[in-house]
C-alpha cells in the first residue's frame, strides 16, 4: 500500500511517500479503501514534534478519512463489502463519557493515522456516511468538536448567541451547525475577506480583530451577550475570550493555536459572573453519528478550501502552514 510517513519533528520537509506491506485483516476488522482525507491542525503540529507522540516512532499521520469496505475480517457484522464509511477520531470511545482507555491509540499521533491509501480498522470504528468522500473526511475531528462543543457540552438552544474565533476547520464547521440549529454567530478573523465569506454563510456579526485589539469589547458592542465561545486560539485568546461571556456562560477550550503556554486566567473572571471553563476533546462515536444525521436533515455542505492529490500532500501542509486557508483542506485519492 503507498502511505505518507515522517518522524515527528521532521516538518513538512520529512513526510515521505512510502510503499508499505497492507496490514493483515484480524478478527472483527475491515480494510477501508481512501478515497480522501482531511488535515487538522493537530496534525501539521505532529509533524512538527509540537504534539504528544511515542518517542522516536516513525509515524503515518492524520486522523479523518473516508472511503469504501473493501474487505471484511471474521466475525465482522456491522458492514459489508461496499459500504461507504468514515473512521471515527478515537476507536475505542463509542459512547459516554470520556475515560482514558476511550481517548487511546488516537490516529496520526498515538497511532499510525490515515493518509495511505487503504487503512484497517475495528469495525467499531467506522461510522456509515452518505456524504462525498471529500466531504464525509471533514467530520471526524473539526465537525465532531464543534458538535460537542455546541450541542453536547454547551447545550445551546435556538436563539442562543455564539462566538467562533478565526476561520479555520471547527470555527466554520460551528458556523455552519449553528446556523442551521438557529444560533446567532459572531465570527471574528484577521481577514475582512474572509470575514465577508463568513457573513455569507450567515454570521450575524464578524470582528476583525487586527482593527479591534481589544476585541471582546468590540464583540459585546456588535453581538451583545455571548453564550458561549468555542475556543481555539489558546494562550493568546483565553482572557479575552472568558471576558466576551455573559454571566453563567461557557467558554469551550477546544485547541491552541496560538501556543499551549501559560495564559492570563484570573479565578475572579470566572467566579465573580459564575462563568464556566470547559475542555473537551473531539468526541465519541455516537457524536459522529448524530452529526451524519443532522448533516444530512439540513443538506449541510462542509466548506472545503482546496482539494489536493495524493501526490501533492507536502502541499497540503504548507498551505496549513500558511494559514491562508477557510473551512477544511483535503488530499483527494480518487
Amino acid at each position: 500500500m503507498q502511505a505518507y510517513r515522517v518522524l515527528p519533528g521532521a516538518d513538512i520537509a520529512g513526510l515521505e511517500r512510502a510503499e508499505l506491506a497492507p496490514r493483515a485483516l484480524g478478527a472483527q476488522q475491515i480494510r477501508v479503501r481512501v478515497d480522501a482525507v482531511s488535515l487538522n491542525y493537530r496534525d501539521l503540529s505532529m509533524l512538527r514534534g509540537a504534539y504528544p507522540t511515542p518517542p522516536g516512532q516513525t509515524l503515518i499521520p492524520c486522523s479523518d478519512a473516508a472511503g469504501e469496505v473493501v474487505e471484511c475480517g471474521a466475525g465482522v457484522s456491522r458492514w459489508r463489502v461496499g459500504d461507504r464509511v468514515a473512521g471515527t477520531f478515537f476507536p475505542h470511545w463509542h459512547d459516554g463519557e470520556p475515560t482514558p482507555r476511550k481517548v487511546a491509540a488516537a490516529p496520526g499521533a498515538a497511532a499510525d493515522g490515515y493518509l495511505a491509501d487503504e487503512i484497517v480498522l475495528h469495525e467499531d470504528a467506522a461510522v456509515a456516511t452518505t456524504l462525498d468522500p471529500v466531504a464525509a473526511c471533514t467530520l471526524p475531528c473539526a465537525g465532531v468538536t464543534a458538535w460537542n462543543a455546541l450541542f453536547e457540552e454547551g447545550r445551546l438552544q435556538p436563539g442562543s448567541t455564539v462566538l467562533l474565533l478565526g476561520t479555520g476547520g471547527v470555527s466554520i464547521w460551528a458556523l455552519q451547525l449553528a446556523k442551521a440549529a438557529g444560533l446567532r454567530a459572531i465570527v471574528t478573523s484577521s481577514s475582512d475577506a474572509k470575514l465577508q465569506r463568513a457573513r455569507e454563510l450567515g454570521a450575524d456579526a464578524t470582528v476583525n480583530y487586527l482593527q479591534h485589539p481589544e476585541w471582546q469589547d468590540e464583540v459585546a458592542r456588535v453581538g451583545g451577550d455571548v453564550d458561549l465561545v468555542v475556543e481555539v486560539g489558546g494562550q493568546g485568546t483565553l482572557a479575552r475570550s472568558i471576558a466576551t461571556v455573559r454571566m453563567g456562560g461557557r467558554v469551550v477550550v477546544i485547541g491552541g493555536v496560538s501556543g499551549f503556554g501559560a495564559a492570563e486566567l484570573r479565578p475572579r473572571d470566572l467566579i465573580g459572573s459564575s462563568r464556566r471553563l470547559s475542555g473537551i476533546f473531539v468526541g465519541s462515536r455516537t457524536m459522529h453519528e448524530k452529526l451524519e444525521r443532522f448533516v444530512a436533515q439540513h443538506a449541510i455542505a462542509p466548506v472545503v478550501d482546496r482539494v489536493f492529490g495524493f501526490e501533492q500532500a507536502r502541499e497540503a501542509f504548507t498551505l496549513m502552514a500558511a494559514g491562508g486557508h477557510f473551512g477544511k483542506i483535503v488530499v483527494a485519492l480518487r
